[in-house]
């Protein structure tokens, strides 16, 4: 019987629940990279932020470097009487989530006010493993979450498409006749 190509696959798989094994270890060391780099930064830069572990579930922790909430100055007012009831936004939010396998997925959660149409989906930024983490990255992050951040609270029209919205007659061609 030739089975050398499962072998191989058998070998691969192997050394993949291994990684696993080995990347969930160094939770540990780089959750304290993420945390104390996030929290110098905050210092550092005098952003009013704050750094937030869940660890509810063992082997799928977070760490979160958040903008918080806030009333954001929208209310619905209700008829017949002076009450208001304010819409809160969220400022959003830059992610570390060890993921199942124990690699590390970074992403964006962009602002939103709630009640104020559907947020944008978060975005990706990359999924790396443990040992490829560094202080570098971690600066680059979240210059890039402020950098995504600026752009969506400076949202205009001139840049609808920034917004992950195509307002109707933006970025439409004109249909025109040849004589």
């Amino acid at each position: 019987m030739e089975i050398t190509n499962i072998k191989a696959k058998v070998n691969q798989y192997k050394s993949i629940l291994s990684n696993t094994k080995t990347y969930r270890n160094k939770w540990g060391e780089i959750h304290d990279l993420i945390t104390n780099t996030l929290e110098a930064i905050i210092k550092e830069s005098e952003l009013n932020a704050f750094v937030e572990v869940k660890d509810d579930i063992e082997n799928l922790e977070l760490i979160t470097l958040s903008l918080g909430s806030e009333i954001s100055g929208i209310a619905e007012k209700f008829p017949g009487n002076k009450t208001k009831r304010p819409f809160i936004k969220n400022n959003g939010a830059l992610v570390f989530q060890q993921l199942f396998n124990g690699k590390i997925m970074t992403m964006i959660m962009y602002p939103y006010i709630e009640g104020y149409g559907q947020p944008k989906p978060p975005k990706t930024l990359e999924i790396v493993r443990p040992e490829e983490l560094t202080e570098g990255f971690l600066i680059r992050y979240v210059e890039e979450f402020l950098k995504d951040i600026i752009e969506w609270e400076d949202f205009d029209d001139d840049l609808p498409e920034k917004m992950g919205m195509n307002p109707i007659g933006f970025s439409s061609k004109l249909i025109t006749e040849d004589k």
